[in-house]
């Protein structure tokens, strides 16, 4: 049974920490108004997913244990990122293989790991958020976040539920092209792959594009700047927590 005031551990991540701050703080308000006890642990640094796809697995095995010891003792941990989410969650436990103890620590805090907006409907039971907004918007569903984690009604279900208009892409779960480390290795494609999306994101006719991997928002964000559209881009935590006014969109100075 769920506790009435589960306590919650925030993992920030590393883009939010120094690109985007905001959607901490967004998540924390939801997170609150759903009835958490939130806390974000000093000691966190990065999920160590650029070292696994790299194939640093012992820099990603210390980045590993570090998190063990950062994020026990909590009820759940909770990330604003399908990507770094999916790390925790299917990928860190892997990297203890060898070592059973750790591996039976890091399947403990997999099992108490989720993606923000996965976590509020699905283990909170939130079927709506307060506060209202209106226009219309369209939703990239990031990969890890999508095939990892199994998120893609519960971002639109809330949103709807704030009375905006969902306009859907044509490919909404097509890659963006970011892929972390796919976009450095193999710059090209990446592009070709960002474009692409983006003129989807165009023909929807949305005013503005949601995801909730900042890193795709980032990408998709530079490619629309570039290409002078008008596509506002935001986090939808921003979105479900009310704090639009709080900062520009990504890709916009302040």
């Amino acid at each position: 049974m769920l506790q009435a005031s589960p306590r919650v551990a925030l993992f920030v991540t590393c883009l939010v920490d120094l690109h985007r701050p905001t959607v901490g703080f967004a998540a924390i308000r939801l997170l609150e108004q759903a009835g958490c006890q939130v806390e974000v642990p000093r000691a966190q640094t990065c999920c160590g997913q650029p070292a696994y796809n790299s194939g640093d697995r012992e820099i990603a095995r210390d980045l590993g244990r570090s998190i063990l010891e950062a994020f026990g003792g909590y009820d759940y941990v909770v990330v604003p990122s399908g990507s770094c989410g999916g790390m925790l969650r299917h990928h860190l436990p892997t990297l203890f293989d060898d070592d059973p103890n750790l591996r039976a620590r890091a399947e403990a805090l997999a099992e108490r790991t989720h993606e923000l907006v996965s976590f509020l409907t699905d283990v909170m039971g939130l079927e709506r958020v307060a506060g209202a907004a209106s226009g219309s918007v369209t939703y990239h569903d990031s990969c890890s976040g999508l095939r990892e984690l199994g998120v893609k009604a519960q971002p639109r279900r809330l949103l709807e539920g704030l009375g905006l208009t969902i306009k859907e892409m044509a490919d909404p779960e097509v890659c963006c092209g970011f892929g972390g480390t796919f976009c450095v290795k193999y710059p090209e494609i990446s592009t070709r792959m960002v474009a692409d999306k983006t003129a989807d994101i165009t023909a929807s006719g949305a005013e503005t594009l949601l995801a909730g991997d900042l890193g795709c928002l980032l990408n998709m964000a530079g490619r629309l700047k570039r290409e002078g559209s008008a596509v506002k881009v935001r986090h939808v935590a921003e979105v479900l927590a009310g704090m639009t006014g709080a900062v520009p969109p990504i890709g916009e100075a302040g």
